[in-house]
């Protein structure tokens, strides 16, 4: 048994069975890969993959039973190395960070300077993408760390741990009628075109749970994953945004009016998740600390030590 069987059998059910975008992934051919499957079903005494000809279609009941090991094998193969790698370069390295378009770019920027300025040393890569490839990011080993406020308490495979609470606002042109209210409504809201985020971002759920407990189907014209987007087309008057409050700037953004919502809308729970299993070097602990500092080493490390079976937080 060798590593490269054992990803065989992982590249080939991330592939779909298409084996050869799995000779391609993996460097090799295609009759190599089903060698190395051919072979490791051999050494086991059991078909993993279930054939029609000489085309994979699915996976056999042991295959079902075997891959999760498969997994935990090259996981800990991968935790082997970067350890080794942690210990002879402490300070020294790569850490790969995936985040929503709203964190890296509002929430993250502090915790970058801080950290660049202790590990001058180690490269950092910021991943962006949904809070679902967020979540991928991590699953697949792609990122180490990653920051969002929806979906990563979802997936079994991610420890995660509660970072900071936050609001919306509601950013309007000057001299809009909703800033001549003493307190703004979501009935008062509603009756204007909105601006806000898609679907599954920047807690667009709890907007919509909002105003669907009030009854109210607002008239929502545009929506984008970014809130300087969404700003954009408020100053052109298309309409009222709906934003995260950490992503108004008061200097910057003077040529818009801000009305507090934290009245109106339910408040929203950012998380960090790593990946369960997965080795963080020491520098990716200092890193969390910068972002939240409530998030000290010995906390993170008792958190992941405290969830080695499901359930993530």
């Amino acid at each position: 048994m060798n590593f490269q069987q054992l990803r065989s059998v992982r590249e080939t059910v991330r592939r779909g069975f298409n084996l050869t975008e799995v000779a391609n992934v993996l460097y090799t051919s295609q009759p190599g890969v089903s060698r190395q499957i051919r072979e490791l079903e051999e050494e086991l005494g059991v078909e993993i993959f279930v054939r029609a000809g000489k085309r994979l279609t699915g996976l056999t009941p042991p295959g079902e039973g075997l891959l999760p090991i498969v997994d935990r094998l090259l996981l800990e193969a991968e935790n082997l190395r970067r350890a080794g790698a942690d210990f002879s370069a402490s300070e020294v390295g790569r850490l790969h960070v995936a985040a929503t378009h709203s964190q890296a770019r509002y929430a993250l920027p502090p915790a970058v300077r801080d950290f660049r300025a202790l590990y001058p040393r180690v490269t950092l890569h910021m991943h962006q993408g949904s809070p679902h490839q967020v979540a991928e990011m991590l699953l697949s080993g792609q990122a180490q760390i990653g920051v969002a406020t929806e979906a990563l308490a979802d997936y079994e495979g991610l420890v995660t741990l509660p970072c900071y609470r936050w609001t919306h606002s509601i950013v309007v042109p000057p001299g809009h009628p909703l800033l001549d209210a003493e307190t703004v409504d979501l009935a008062a809201l509603a009756a204007h075109p909105i601006i806000t985020y898609e679907q599954g971002y920047t807690g667009r759920a709890h907007i919509d749970e909002a105003f669907t407990r009030a009854g109210l189907t607002p008239e929502i014209v545009l929506t984008a994953m970014d809130a300087d987007v969404i700003k954009t087309y408020v100053d052109l008057g298309m309409g009222v945004g709906i934003v995260a409050s950490i992503a108004v700037d008061t200097e910057r953004d003077q040529h818009l009016r801000v009305i507090d919502a934290r009245h109106l809308f339910e408040v929203n729970l950012t998380r960090l998740a790593v990946r369960r299993g997965g080795w963080l070097p020491d520098y990716a602990f200092r890193f969390v600390e910068s972002f939240a500092p409530t998030l000290k080493p010995a906390v993170v490390q008792e958190a992941l030590r405290a969830r080695e079976s499901p359930r993530a937080a």
